[in-house]
């Protein structure tokens, strides 16, 4: 089958030797291929990269001269041009993911419109029997603050049922697509006397929770956007997992950048006139009109400063 053929073709690669003269990133070279575990089916791997830190700073003096010669330092000049919002040298760097994700969540994904995607095709090749269930924990009620996630906890017996409607409903689904297609997950014909349907046309009845792969390739800035949404608390926990994963990875392949980015974006904060003004009402210790304030930013001010 043409999956068993991928893995022969990725284990081929990973036992050849290739030289060359790009830069490369020895410790992203290391788990290049290798794929890292998400959720109970899903996972995430590099499959190609192209750049590191040093081709950051390259871009940056080709384009800005002898400006940056007083940032004396790649890690000053790095922080400088993510701090100020310079993205053009970020760009220069390319990644490739081999990535197995839930169709909700690739649903999600796919809003990102600034990668070049292929994806499996369940027209061309039969899905496997792999769908997503959340763990008890992870089974929660709508947020009553938030309108398109969730909040709070559930009966854990209700949680359990929950859950076990899930299963079934994905193994009646999947039960069904092989009876519409009259094979099995090796191609094996089911039952001589019956003509199967179209691929197609059989992929209709999946759950949303089914899996699929694709490649994904990006560029460094559009990615480190990615991450900044994905990997916020408020990102859906289904995705937020695989953008834990895709952090890591960028550590392993730019650090400095990595290092950056965190300080600047994922422990930073990006404030409001409104809460900008609210804070200095605050830090003076005057009365606050809190109607010229979002709810949630106010949370999140209150969560950050402790008050």
């Amino acid at each position: 089958m043409k999956k068993k053929s991928n893995i022969n073709d990725i284990k081929k690669i990973i036992n050849s030797e290739f030289k060359t003269k790009r830069v490369t990133a020895n410790k992203l070279d290391k788990v290049l291929y290798k794929p890292f575990k998400v959720l109970d089916h899903g996972f995430v791997r590099v499959i190609d990269y192209m750049g590191d830190d040093s081709s950051i700073v390259q871009a940056a003096r080709v384009s800005y001269g002898k400006g940056t010669k007083k940032l004396n330092q790649d890690k000053n000049l790095i922080n400088y041009l993510l701090s100020h919002r310079h993205t053009t040298p970020f760009e220069m760097n390319e990644i490739k993911f081999h990535i197995k994700l839930p169709i909700f969540v690739a649903r999600q994904w796919i809003r990102h419109r600034t990668a070049n995607v292929n994806e499996y095709s369940a027209r061309y090749s039969i899905l496997d029997n792999e769908f997503y269930i959340p763990k008890i924990d992870d089974v929660k009620p709508q947020s009553q603050q938030n309108n398109q996630g969730r909040a709070g906890e559930i009966d854990k017996d209700l949680g359990r049922h929950y859950l076990s409607l899930m299963k079934e409903n994905g193994k009646i689904n999947f039960s069904s697509y092989k009876h519409l297609l009259n094979v099995d997950e090796d191609g094996e014909v089911l039952d001589e006397k019956r003509t199967g349907i179209a691929r197609e046309l059989a992929r209709m009845v999946l759950p949303l929770s089914s899996y699929t792969q694709w490649y994904w390739k990006i560029d460094l800035h559009n990615l480190m956007h990615f991450l900044a949404l994905r990997f916020d608390d408020h990102a859906q926990y289904e995705i937020r997992v695989y953008a834990e994963v895709m952090l890591d990875l960028m550590k392993k392949w730019v650090p400095l950048t990595y290092d950056a980015f965190v300080r600047n974006r994922v422990n930073s904060l990006t404030l409001s006139s409104e809460a900008i003004e609210f804070l200095k009402m605050k830090i003076k210790n005057k009365k606050n009109n809190y109607n010229n304030i979002s709810k949630r930013e106010l949370e999140n001010l209150k969560k950050i400063f402790d008050f």
